[in-house]
């Protein structure tokens, strides 16, 4: 799955520049990390707005799909 995904987040990071700032965790080098935010499933995909989560989303999204959720979040 993060595979499927890691083109379509690529596509979003480029179109939402100065918008959004995306950001990849490799939680198989960093499993402390993951469990701090509660990554139990990959991916997900988690919208913080002021230092704080704003929602999360687990699955593969297209690049318009992430752009939708950004606008709703």
């Amino acid at each position: 799955p993060c595979r499927a995904m890691a083109p379509q987040f690529e596509r979003a990071a480029r179109e939402q520049a100065g918008r959004a700032l995306f950001a990849k965790l490799d939680t198989e080098a960093a499993p402390a990390t993951a469990a701090r935010f509660g990554i139990r499933s990959i991916p997900t995909v988690v919208l913080f707005r002021g230092g704080r989560e704003a929602e999360r989303r687990s699955g593969v999204m297209s690049s318009a799909e992430l752009a939708a959720w950004l606008g709703r979040g």
